[in-house]
């Protein structure tokens, strides 16, 4: 059975990493110790997120949820739609120790400050029941060869193993080409290589003193790439060839993947009015960190949680003792001025 408990603080379910003695929460920043005898039972709150069962697929295995399950899929409903996806390969060598907890805070944040309404937000996860529920690579493409570097972006899916990956290509043309004018899709990807994994035409390429220029990544084959007349932007947790920190650095203190934690606190803090302003936000956070590991001044609660997400649990290392290098990339459909176009989801 998977241990869950909840925030002290704003009650949103959180996962312990092994051995842990308290976690905290990339929403609040509150700690909570796992000794209080507060924690632990089941607690009503404002996320509303129903407690994951325990699930005893293994992604080695072969997937049961390769055919569609009778009946239609569940749907999301209102003007504000959202699908958050949160696989930590359980039980294999690829585990991951953040990403139910990723999940559980974006929920959390799309319904308290973006007033999504819960029942217009589908959760993909391992430890769901429903059949439609689990991230497979069937049911990813249910809800949702061109690259100027010469390779494709992959999502892997629960199932990956057997079933394959998501190339972007594919990506692309279920969400990207059909997207009607008048509709504005974001895609938050806290995952590695994940810089242009929508193959959206346009990469806002921003230095360390916040300039930008829009880089042009339309394929050389001509293959159109862009919308239906819709509005596309996707907010990745890295450039193509970089990846981003696992949460298995903080074994001890919290579970939580670095680009989601940014986002989050950038959000939260205020640093999010533009799109210009939330990109050079999480970037400053990280590059802070990778400060803080070579001894150079900074700190404070974000950039020592982030040092440590980024030296696998140590404040003292610097990059060439294990960090890793990581920075927040914005690709759109379309250019735009990142400095005057509000945030909002």
């Amino acid at each position: 059975m998977m241990n869950l408990v909840s925030c002290l603080n704003c009650h949103t379910q959180l996962q312990p990493p092994p051995g842990a003695t308290s976690i905290r929460c990339a929403i609040c920043q509150a700690i909570t110790h796992l000794n209080d005898p507060r924690v632990g039972a089941p607690r009503p709150h404002t996320g509303g997120y129903p407690a994951p069962s325990s699930s005893s697929y293994a992604p080695h295995q072969p997937s049961p949820y390769n055919h569609t399950p009778p009946g239609p899929p569940p749907s999301a409903h209102g003007r504000k739609k959202a699908v958050i996806v949160g696989i930590s390969y359980k039980n294999s060598t690829h585990e991951l120790k953040g990403c139910i907890n990723d999940a559980n805070c974006m929920k959390y944040l799309l319904i308290n400050k973006f007033n999504f309404p819960e029942a217009s937000i589908i959760m993909l996860t391992e430890e769901q029941t429903d059949p439609y529920k689990i991230p497979t690579k069937h049911n990813m493409r249910n809800y949702n060869g061109d690259e100027v570097d010469g390779y494709d972006e992959t999502l892997c899916p629960l199932d990956y193993e057997t079933q394959g990956m998501i190339v972007d290509d594919e990506i692309n043309a279920s969400i990207v080409k059909p997207l009607p004018f008048g509709v504005k899709l974001h895609a938050i990807i806290d995952a590695c290589h994940s810089g242009t994994v929508l193959d959206l035409p346009f990469l806002c390429r921003m230095n360390r003193s916040g300039q930008y220029i829009w880089e042009d990544h339309r394929p050389r084959s001509g293959i159109y790439k862009g919308t239906n007349g819709g509005e596309v932007i996707s907010i990745s947790g890295c450039d193509d060839d970089q990846t981003s920190a696992d949460t298995s650095a903080l074994s001890r203190i919290t579970s939580t993947g670095a680009m989601t934690f940014c986002f989050i606190q950038a959000i939260e803090h205020g640093n999010a009015s533009t799109y210009g302003h939330l990109l050079a936000s999480m970037r400053n956070a990280i590059r802070s960190a990778r400060t803080d590991m070579g001894g150079g001044g900074g700190g404070g609660a974000v950039t020592s949680l982030l040092s440590m997400l980024l030296t696998g649990g140590s404040l003292t290392g610097g990059l060439s003792s294990g960090g890793l290098t990581q920075e927040p990339q914005l690709t759109a459909c379309q250019p735009f001025d990142v400095y005057a176009k509000p945030f909002s989801l």
